[in-house]
C-alpha cells in the first residue's frame, strides 16, 4: 500500500538511504507530495484546464442575503429573462432527494422553505455563459420572513433547537448519590473549541452520456461521494454517474 513507484520518489528514497547507509523512509528526511511535480511545473490538469465540448453551459447559484429566515416568495420572473439564460431551477425541480449531507442528511441542496445562513443556495441559474449566469443570478427578487437567530448554546437550548439528538450516559442514580455526598459544586463551564470546515472554491464539469448516464469531473477529494449525491439526486442508479 502506498508503495513508491514513480522515478522522482524513489531517487528521493535512495538519497536517504545513502545518507543513512539504509534504503526506505527515515526519519527527518521530507517526502515530496506525490502529484508535487505536476504543481511545480505547471503540468497538473484541473477541471478548469479541460476543454469544453461545444454548447456547454454554465451555471451560477441564486444565494440567501438573509442569515435566518422564511422564504415567503421567490420571484424569478426577471432572472428567467435575463440575456444568455436557457434554465431556472429551485428545489421543486429535482427529481430526487434534495439533501447533499455526506453523513447526516439535513442539508438540502437548495433552499425550500426556510435559509439558515448568508449565501444558501435557493436557485440555479443555466446560461450560455458564466458570467451571464452570475448577473442573472442576482436579479432574483427574494421575499423573506426574518425569524429570530439563536447565537448561543444556552438560547438554542432554551428553544429546544439542537444540531444533533442530545446524547446521555448514564449509570445508576447520579442526581441521589450526589444530594447524599457530604460535598458538592454546581457551575457553568464554557469550552472554545469548534468543528472544522472546509470554504474553498470548487468546480464541476458534467457530460451527459449515453443511455442516461452522466460524466462528471468534480474537485473533490470523495469521488464516491459526489456520485451517490448526483445519482441520489437525479434519481438514478449509482452507476449510470462516472466522477
Amino acid at each position: 500500500m502506498n508503495k513508491q513507484t514513480e522515478a522522482f520518489l524513489l531517487a528521493e528514497a535512495d538519497i536517504a538511504g545513502a545518507v543513512s547507509g539504509q534504503r526506505g523512509a527515515v526519519v527527518g528526511v521530507s517526502r515530496p507530495h506525490e502529484s508535487a511535480h505536476l504543481h511545480v511545473a505547471g503540468t497538473a490538469t484541473y477541471t478548469d484546464d479541460i476543454p469544453e465540448l461545444a454548447g456547454t453551459l454554465h451555471a451560477a447559484l441564486g444565494m440567501s442575503t438573509q442569515a435566518h429566515a422564511r422564504i415567503v416568495n421567490m420571484d424569478l420572473d426577471r432572472v428567467k429573462a435575463a440575456p444568455g439564460v436557457v434554465a431556472v431551477f429551485t428545489s421543486a425541480d429535482i427529481p430526487g432527494t434534495n439533501d447533499c449531507g455526506p453523513i447526516i442528511h439535513d442539508d438540502p441542496i437548495l433552499a425550500t422553505d426556510t435559509v439558515h445562513f448568508v449565501g444558501q443556495p435557493m436557485f440555479i441559474v443555466v446560461a450560455t455563459s458564466h458570467d451571464a449566469a452570475r448577473r442573472a443570478a442576482r436579479l432574483g427578487n427574494i421575499e423573506y420572513e426574518v425569524l429570530p437567530p439563536l447565537l448561543t448554546p444556552e438560547e438554542a437550548r432554551a428553544a429546544g433547537k439542537s444540531v444533533l439528538p442530545p446524547m446521555h450516559l448514564k449509570r445508576g442514580e447520579p442526581a441521589e448519590r450526589i444530594a447524599e455526598a457530604p460535598h458538592s459544586e454546581a457551575g457553568k463551564m464554557s469550552l472554545g473549541g469548534q468543528e472544522q470546515f472546509y470554504l474553498e472554491s470548487q468546480i464541476s464539469y458534467a457530460v451527459p452520456k449515453e443511455d442516461n448516464g452522466m460524466h462528471v469531473w468534480c474537485s473533490t477529494q470523495h469521488p464516491t461521494e459526489m456520485q451517490h449525491m448526483v445519482s441520489h439526486m437525479l434519481g438514478w442508479h449509482a452507476n449510470q454517474v462516472l466522477v
